[in-house]
């Protein structure tokens, strides 16, 4: 079993002394190495001499310390370069492997082996390391296909259901099954690690994207399996809801979600329309969502007396959830007024503030103090990372 690596910290994160080689790239790997980071866990990034992870060239935009795309998903990191194909490289690497608690990697299946830097041999010596592979599309038959989200979007369905009903399929707005890839990845890794102790072994755990887009499918994904009902595209409506969607006030359009029957009987109310809540076509959801093309309409023509702020403090104040179409700087703002404190201030090396990142979402209780690193520049720990793995002192 790995020992300890680091002091025992006052902060008492809930990964401290956890060591995370980190051998992955671009979204869904270093997602999931930074939310370990993020709790604690002393994360090394081994990344190619010059270049670096492919995002650090992803821009615009760019900070003033780098692309926003890179910093997004690497703070609390160090960052050592090696080149896989020098053999003394590669033998610091394979180092950095057998002191490892966890390894993540989304090399093509298989290539890190052709390293010697597969599971199985890397076991051999480090019986304890959990082993995490990320693929676009597993092992077997899709060992050899590129795992870009955009493509996993588009053959795992979630395309077919983003758009309007009668116009293109679209993605989503950012890479999601790159994100809910790392989650996946991360809840897999929490579980072989808590898992540890009483076996005394670690494990190989393989996530790919097109299997974590299908998880998430949900209630689309049973519509078809329990149902038989292939779910198409319905632009902002829901299957299931109705009213469920954006609807149009005066000035704009605000977001609706009358999850029960109480919650439409009040939104009927408040916009001065109570008839519809027991007229028989709209007095139950399953009626609403079988007469909607008839409902929307009427609750338009209904909301079109005043705009969509007015509305919403009206329909907020009698607990109908709805709200407005945010920008994303909106939204943050308004989580801040909300007290939810959405971002942290990083710092650089001499503890100098270089910027705001989204923090980690769990709140813990009792509170431990977070860790706030700037991602690190290309090869910044590669000089004491490579003086601790080779026993200099």
């Amino acid at each position: 079993m790995p020992t300890q690596h680091l002091p025992p910290s006052s902060s008492q994160r809930p990964l401290d002394g956890i060591l995370v080689a980190d051998f992955s790239r671009v979204l869904a790997g270093p997602l999931a190495t930074m939310t370990l980071a993020d709790l604690g866990a002393r994360v090394i990034k081994v990344e190619r001499p010059g270049t670096g992870d492919d995002t650090r060239s992803w821009g615009p935009p760019y900070s003033p310390t780098g692309a926003t795309y890179f910093e997004s998903v690497n703070r609390n990191k160090e960052s050592v370069c090696l080149d896989l194909s020098n053999p003394e490289d590669l033998k610091l690497a394979r180092e950095l492997a057998r002191r490892a608690d966890v390894l993540v990697e989304n090399f093509k299946p298989g290539g890190m082996a052709k390293l010697g830097l597969g599971y199985e041999q890397l076991a051999a010596e480090n019986p304890g390391l959990v082993y995490a592979s990320i693929s676009g599309f597993g092992s077997a038959g899709g060992a050899d296909l590129p795992g870009y989200d955009f493509i996993v979007q588009a053959l795992g369905g979630l395309m077919s259901i983003t758009g309007e009903a009668d116009g293109s399929p679209y993605k989503a707005g950012v890479a999601l099954v790159d994100v809910l890839t790392a989650k996946d990845a991360t809840i897999g890794i929490l579980a072989a690690l808590n898992a540890r102790p009483a076996s005394g072994r670690g494990s190989h755990l393989e996530v790919n994207l097109l299997s974590s887009l299908q998880g998430a499918l949900a209630n689309q994904a049973q519509a078809y399996l329990g149902a038989g009902k292939v779910p198409k595209r319905m632009g902002n409506e829901h299957p299931s809801i109705v009213p469920y969607q954006l609807l149009e006030c005066a000035d704009g359009p605000l977001a609706v979600a009358c999850g029960n029957d109480g919650q439409f009987r009040r939104l009927t109310e408040v916009i001065g329309v109570p008839a519809l809540a027991y007229d028989g076509r709209f007095a139950t959801n399953n009626s609403r969502v079988e007469h909607r093309t008839e409902l929307i309409p009427l609750l338009e023509n209904a909301l079109a007396a005043a705009s969509a702020e007015v509305w919403r403090d009206k329909l907020a104040g009698v607990s109908v959830p709805v709200g407005p179409v945010a920008s994303i700087d909106e939204g943050i703002g308004y989580a801040e007024s909300l007290g939810l404190n959405p971002t942290i201030e990083v710092q650089d090396t001499t503890g100098k503030s270089v910027g705001r990142q989204i923090r980690h979402p769990i709140s813990w209780s009792p509170a431990f103090e977070p860790r706030s690193s700037a991602p690190p520049a290309l090869g910044e720990n590669t000089e004491s990372v490579l003086h601790w793995l080779r026993g200099d002192g």
